[in-house]
């Protein structure tokens, strides 16, 4: 599954038959085209709707990823993504936990859509007031989504080497910057605006929100090494020490930290990781000296049409001039 690599996939018990037989084996086609284990194929065969939620998960990690990176050497390209997944660089950590976000929040949104078989709405626990209201709005499911979200990317095992904690431990970061940004929503119903009933619903943040946040986790990302815990008798990751002379030991990273065992490249030059940064368009006040790698940039000015001067007629159509104007392109040079 390209985006989490190969962990293995728990076993379910057989779903059943679908109720429809030609639906059924358009579901396990859309199933046999995506890029799976051999044990998700089985799960995903057995869970009609999954296929088209995990492309749209998919679809959603990959858009997110390519806007924060937009003004970055590194620009999440699809170009050398599988050469990337194998190693510890910060780039895979954040693939990682932004993948499993949008797998998360695509699931979770596909529940509350009815688009899948085995999940329904919220279920609405441990509310405040909860005999005071009503739930008639259709919240995003997050419980049931990273309840199965972990069994398909098989996380009940530990990982036994370096990489596979990391990566675990990045995963988990997106399924948790999800979860941050889950909210009860309300209405009031009762005579004069009183709040007498309230119709409330659980509801995921705009997954751009959850990129932004998860770029931010990126840019303060941890570099980490295997520690042997002798309370527990296991390896533990750990990192520098934080801001605190009360111990001599590494700090084990937090839950929210984004982790990575191997420096970056430049990304500056082609390799089998990015095609490098020749040709891409820069700003010259922000980030060309970056981006171009000291290499410069070239000018280039074209014409660029637009709509101007719009009035609304009477009654009920905006009428605009035609406007050109001089834009200035910047373009790193190779």
């Amino acid at each position: 599954f390209s985006l989490t690599g190969k962990e293995a996939l728990t076993h379910f018990p057989s779903l059943g038959p679908s109720t429809n037989p030609a639906q059924g084996k358009v579901h396990v086609k859309q199933c046999d085209l995506l890029k799976l284990s051999r044990k998700q194929k089985r799960l995903c065969r057995r869970e009609p709707g999954l296929a088209e939620t995990l492309r749209d998960a998919i679809r959603l990690g990959i858009m997110e990823c390519q806007y924060q990176f937009r003004s970055e050497r590194w620009n999440c390209s699809l170009e050398g993504r599988t050469s990337l997944l194998k190693r510890g660089f910060k780039e895979t950590a954040f693939l990682y936990a932004v993948s499993s976000a949008a797998l998360t929040h695509s699931l979770a949104r596909a529940c509350s859509a009815g688009r899948m078989e085995r999940c329904t709405c919220d279920d609405s626990p441990d509310l405040e007031n909860r005999k005071a209201w009503q739930w008639g709005v259709c919240g995003d499911n997050l419980k049931y989504s990273t309840k199965f979200l972990k069994k398909f990317l098989g996380q009940k095992r530990i990982g036994k080497d370096l990489r596979a904690k990391v990566d675990i431990h990045n995963t988990n970061v997106g399924i948790k910057a999800v979860k941050n940004g889950l909210k009860t929503t309300c209405k009031c119903h009762g005579v004069s605006g009183s709040c007498a009933v309230r119709t409330c619903w659980k509801q995921l943040s705009p997954f751009h929100e959850i990129g932004q946040l998860l770029k931010l986790r990126y840019d303060d990302a941890i570099k980490v090494f295997s520690t042997t815990n002798d309370a527990v008798g296991h390896s533990e990751l750990a990192g520098p020490q934080r801001h605190s002379h009360s111990s001599k030991h590494p700090a084990s990273p937090r839950s929210t930290d984004l982790v990575y065992v191997e420096d970056s490249p430049s990304f500056c030059r082609p390799s089998k990781y990015s095609l490098g940064t020749a040709g891409r368009t820069c700003s010259r006040e922000g980030n060309c000296d970056s981006m171009c790698c000291g290499r410069g940039y070239n000018t280039q000015s074209r014409l660029v049409t637009f709509s101007c001067h719009c009035q609304v007629q009477w009654c009920c159509y905006v009428e605009c001039q035609q406007c050109m104007q001089e834009e200035v392109v910047y373009s790193c040079k190779q």
